[in-house]
C-alpha cells in the first residue's frame, strides 16, 4: 500500500471498522481478518487494536469479554446507538466528499488522469 493510501485510510478507517461491525459483533482479529478480505491487506493488527481502544473511549461500541478456548477472555465489540450514529454521519459525509472527488476527477482533460 503506498504512501498516500496510508494517509486517506487514517482518516476513514474508523468508519470502516464500525461498518464492520455494524454486520456484526467481533473481536480485534476477526476485524483485522475482514479488513484483509476486503483488500486492506496492509493493515497490521497493531493498527486495529490502537483503534478499538480509541473507539471504545469515544463510546461508540459496546465491549463484552467472551471466554476464549486458548488464554484470556476476548473482547468483543459491537456497535452501540452513539457509533451508529456515528457511522450514518460517517457515510453522508463520505457520500459528499467522494461526490465533490469525483465531479473534480471528471473535469481533467483525457489523458492528465
Amino acid at each position: 500500500m503506498g504512501r498516500q493510501m496510508t494517509e486517506m485510510l487514517k482518516g476513514t478507517l474508523d468508519g470502516i471498522v464500525l461498518a464492520i461491525l455494524a454486520v456484526r459483533p467481533a473481536y480485534g482479529y476477526e476485524i483485522t481478518a475482514r479488513l484483509r478480505d476486503e483488500g486492506f491487506s496492509d493493515i497490521v493488527e497493531g493498527t486495529v487494536y490502537a483503534l478499538l481502544v480509541r473507539i471504545e473511549q469515544r463510546g461508540l461500541v459496546d465491549v463484552e469479554k467472551v471466554p476464549s478456548e486458548k488464554g484470556p477472555p476476548r473482547k468483543v465489540y459491537s456497535l452501540n446507538q452513539k457509533g451508529s450514529e456515528y457511522l450514518a454521519e460517517f457515510w453522508r459525509t463520505w457520500s459528499s466528499l467522494a461526490e465533490r472527488i469525483q465531479h473534480l476527477h471528471s473535469e481533467i482533460p483525457e489523458g492528465e488522469n
